[in-house]
C-alpha cells in the first residue's frame, strides 16, 4: 500500500480542497462515489484529486485523516478556554461528540466497513481516550476527583467511542452522536467526582 500523501504542508487550494471533500463525505458517506463522480462534485478534475492522492482508497483515508486534524485542533481550543476538571472534561467529550455530530449515517457506515479509514477512527478514538486518562489524572492530582484509575476509566471512554462510532449507541438507545458524548462525560465525571 503506497502512503498517503502528506497534508501537513498544504497549500490553502489543497487545504480547501480536503475540506471540500470532508464535507462531501460527512454528507453523502464514500463508498458509493466514483473518482469521477467526487471530481464532479467538488468541480475539479480527476487529474487535481490525484494530487491530493494516488487512488479512491487513498483519498478517503487522507481525508477521514484531515478531518480528525481539523477538529483535534478544535476540540483542544476548546479545552484550553475550559476551567475546572470536570468542566474540563465535559468539555472535551462533548467537542468530540460536537465534532462528530456533523457525521450522516451514511458516513458513519462506510467508515465502519472500510478498514483504512476505521483504522484512523480506531487510532483517534485511543489519542482521546489517552487525552481523557490526563485529564482525569490532573484532576485527581488537584483533588477535584477521588483517586480513581483513569486508565481504566479512559478504557471505557474508549469502548463507549467505538459503539458510538459504530451506531450502536444511536440504533439501541437512540441517542445522536453528540448526546452520546454529553451522557458520557456526565456519567464520568459524575462517577469519579468527590
Amino acid at each position: 500500500m503506497q502512503q498517503t500523501r502528506d497534508i501537513s504542508f498544504a497549500t490553502p487550494r489543497r487545504t480547501e480542497l480536503f475540506d471540500d471533500l470532508v464535507d462531501l463525505f460527512l454528507g453523502a458517506g464514500f463508498r458509493h462515489l466514483t473518482l469521477d463522480e467526487i471530481a464532479r462534485r467538488l468541480k475539479c478534475s480527476k487529474s487535481t484529486l490525484y494530487t491530493l492522492a494516488g487512488s479512491k482508497e487513498q483519498l478517503v483515508r487522507a481525508a477521514t485523516v484531515h478531518f480528525f486534524r481539523r477538529n483535534t485542533q478544535i476540540v483542544e481550543d476548546r479545552l484550553a478556554s475550559t476551567a475546572g476538571s470536570r468542566e474540563r472534561i465535559s468539555a472535551y467529550l462533548s467537542a468530540v461528540g460536537h465534532a462528530l455530530s456533523t457525521a450522516s449515517a451514511d458516513f458513519m457506515s462506510d467508515l465502519d466497513t472500510f478498514p483504512p479509514a476505521r483504522e484512523v477512527y480506531e487510532q483517534n478514538s485511543r489519542i482521546a481516550a489517552r487525552r481523557v486518562q490526563e485529564l482525569i489524572d490532573e484532576g485527581v492530582a488537584k483533588g477535584d476527583f477521588r483517586h480513581v484509575n483513569a486508565a481504566f476509566a479512559a478504557d471505557l471512554v474508549s469502548t463507549m467511542m467505538v459503539r458510538i462510532q459504530q451506531g450502536a449507541v444511536r440504533d439501541q438507545i437512540g441517542l445522536d452522536d453528540a448526546s452520546a458524548y454529553r451522557e458520557l462525560a456526565s456519567i464520568l465525571t459524575a462517577g469519579i467526582g468527590l
